[in-house]
């Protein structure tokens, strides 16, 4: 009796290969590094041997390693096989953002996680925090004006916002929020595409730092608040195709959003 084949009967690609069952095959190939708590340099199974592990073609296989190995969870070595890379928190970083929903949906989900970190913290920096490095997260946010496109703009964004997160003196939550760069940094771009007025940036963030100058916590929790509530007014509908060209910004210091794609 011939056996069934695991893998699910999808619609293929052109290379008549089903996308769900590549994206089924990356997951138990992920699931098996785990299981077998492989480490950097230790070598996968090969093709073959992974295709009788989970009932896929060759071709499968292949399509899943070559997943993989664009998130930088395994290289390629001649006459070896795929070893598992030494990069795994960048690889795993690079997996999740890829994953992440990017939706009108999934940025109320990501503000709202960061609105609950970042209006928390405040408390703890306003107890703790020297004014050497409150001057520091000055000079930071001050760095916001001279940025040249829409994606340096939005990284110097995400820096400040991490610093301030540095001045919780917690190191999970500094590294959660490098965890969710990619889908903060997205958010960030999109968001100055649609409203690029750097300006505006840079003054709400003086406020927050104002705020903890004067030791207010009712004024910071609000002002982080309203700062992190902005973005929700211009966020398109369709996030996932809203533009993120790279743009020059004006004398104004505005990121003009009305040119062509690069």
């Amino acid at each position: 009796m011939e056996q069934a084949s695991h893998e699910p009967m999808e619609t293929s690609d052109e290379a008549g290969i089903s996308s769900s069952a590549v994206d089924q095959t990356v997951r138990q190939i992920l699931d098996l590094i785990r299981t077998r708590a492989l480490s950097v340099g230790d070598v996968l199974p090969t093709e073959r041997e992974l295709g009788e592990l989970f009932g896929a073609s060759r071709n499968t296989i292949r399509e899943a390693l070559r997943t993989i190995r664009t998130y930088g969870l395994i290289d390629p070595k001649p006459r070896v096989g795929a070893v598992l890379a030494d990069r795994q928190n960048v690889a795993i970083q690079n997996f999740f953002a890829a994953q992440m929903d990017i939706s009108k949906t999934s940025f109320h989900d990501i503000q709202g996680f960061r609105r609950i970190i970042e209006v928390s913290i405040g408390d703890h920096i306003i107890l703790n925090t020297s004014v050497a490095e409150l001057d520091a997260l000055d000079e930071i946010n001050g760095l916001i004006e001279a940025a040249r496109d829409v994606q340096e703009a939005a990284q110097r964004d995400f820096d400040f916002h991490l610093a301030l997160m540095k001045l919780a003196g917690n190191r999970m939550l500094v590294q959660t929020y490098q965890f969710l760069s990619p889908v903060i940094l997205h958010i960030m771009t999109v968001g100055k595409s649609i409203r690029p007025v750097l300006s505006e940036t840079r003054r709400a963030h003086g406020e927050i730092i104002a705020a903890l100058r004067a030791r207010d916590r009712i004024a910071y929790s609000y002002l982080m608040s309203r700062h992190l509530d902005f973005g929700l007014r211009f966020v398109p509908d369709d996030l996932e195709n809203a533009r993120t060209a790279p743009v020059t910004p004006s004398p104004d210091r505005t990121l003009p959003k009305d040119l062509p794609h690069a």
